[in-house]
């Protein structure tokens, strides 16, 4: 099955916009390789993806130790520890009381990168934190000298968030998965 995304891009002559302090107890920052967030960073989008849109859900914390717990020792956790260290991959997530809410990634090559998995706990949604992360990954793009930085939303909702941050849509992207 093929699915149509709207593919996004940051204006390259814009600056990058900038991560808004939300609260004592929630911070948006990225993740070092030995960060004891990261597990849950890369676990709520799976939750995030489960439910689309950007309603509330139903998945929350409860969910989210679950899911930690289901995905540690399969790997996932040690091959992305790999990527931020050699460079490939950012993390970045609003994190409270120790978890990710929200989180996200992108993979710099050269002047070039992709945000991928923006994704936020279900039962998060509606608090900004998904335009926290992504603003956090844009800037920390640039600070590494990336000048293309782009996205594929999720759907035309999502899509309007991105464009609030200063994403125009220049395609479509058609990504194939198994079929429903």
């Amino acid at each position: 099955m093929v699915h149509e995304h709207p593919l996004m891009v940051f204006d390259p002559g814009s600056s990058a916009p900038a991560v808004d302090e939300m609260s004592e107890d929630l911070s948006v920052r990225t993740l070092g390789p030995d960060n004891p967030a990261l597990p849950s960073a890369l676990a709520v989008p799976h939750l995030a993806f489960a439910e689309p849109g950007t309603r509330i859900g139903s998945a929350g914390a409860a969910e989210l130790a679950e899911t930690v717990r289901d995905r540690s020792g399969d790997g996932s956790v040690d091959h992305v520890v790999a990527h931020i260290r050699a460079g490939l991959t950012v993390v970045a997530a609003a994190v409270e009381d120790g978890a990710a809410l929200c989180a996200g990634q992108h993979q710099p090559v050269g002047a070039v990168s992709e945000i991928v998995g923006v994704g936020t706990l279900p039962t998060a949604h509606r608090r900004g934190l998904g335009l926290a992360v992504t603003a956090a990954l844009v800037a920390d793009a640039r600070s590494r000298g990336v000048e293309t930085v782009f996205l594929s939303a999720g759907d035309e909702d999502v899509a309007r968030i991105y464009a609030r941050l200063g994403f125009r849509r220049i395609a479509t992207a058609l990504i194939g998965g198994p079929a429903e």
